[in-house]
């Protein structure tokens, strides 16, 4: 299922930048590009609902391989590079950069030094994935926000390279911490099962 995982996920990359080269995403105008990453979303639930052999991936990969995806959040670093550029407004690009790095360098330390299971393990992760999805919601919102005010401040977000995050990435992003959520709470029931 791991190849199929991965064998799909190229495909809706390779559509996604498709449609960021051939200009595609940069008509898009809010709210748009939040209903498309929203509804890739519900897609994915969608999926994880009916195919049984994806939901089952998602609940028994190593949950350190779900939270490696968001090393993907260095993506962080080129906002603060775009906003010194005075190509992104502060209100994004430096709050929700310097969150989305922190994230990605939690992610890397959480998965190399602490192992998921076990009581204090679980409680890290649970901790990680609660800041890493308070910082999405938080970066989404303040998107959309600057994008309804100011379409032009937050343009970059439907061109390439950074059409990816709405139509690829975030959705991504979104998803895995659900689902890490909901496996942290399949092993803390087991957990209390045992003793």
């Amino acid at each position: 299922m791991t190849y199929k995982v991965v064998s799909l996920s190229a495909v809706w990359f390779l559509i996604s930048f498709i449609a960021g080269a051939l200009g595609f995403t940069a008509s898009l105008v809010p709210p748009a590009p939040q209903i498309i990453l929203f509804g890739l979303v519900v897609i994915l639930f969608l999926l994880f609902l009916l195919s049984p052999g994806f939901k089952s991936w998602c609940l028994t990969v190593d949950v350190r391989v779900l939270v490696l995806i968001h090393v993907t959040r260095f993506i962080g670093i080129y906002f603060l590079i775009l906003y010194s550029e005075g190509k992104l407004p502060y209100n994004f690009a430096v709050p929700g950069g310097w969150g989305d790095i922190i994230v990605a360098a939690l992610a890397l330390i959480v998965v190399l030094f602490i192992p998921p299971k076990g009581g204090a393990g679980s409680g890290v992760y649970f901790l990680w994935n609660l800041i890493g999805f308070i910082d999405i919601l938080y970066v989404i919102s303040t998107a959309a926000t600057l994008a309804i005010s100011d379409p032009v401040s937050m343009s970059r977000l439907v061109k390439l390279p950074l059409s990816l995050l709405p139509t690829f990435l975030v959705p991504i992003i979104i998803f895995t911490h659900i689902v890490v959520f909901i496996r942290l709470y399949r092993i803390r029931g087991r957990d209390q099962r045992t003793i």
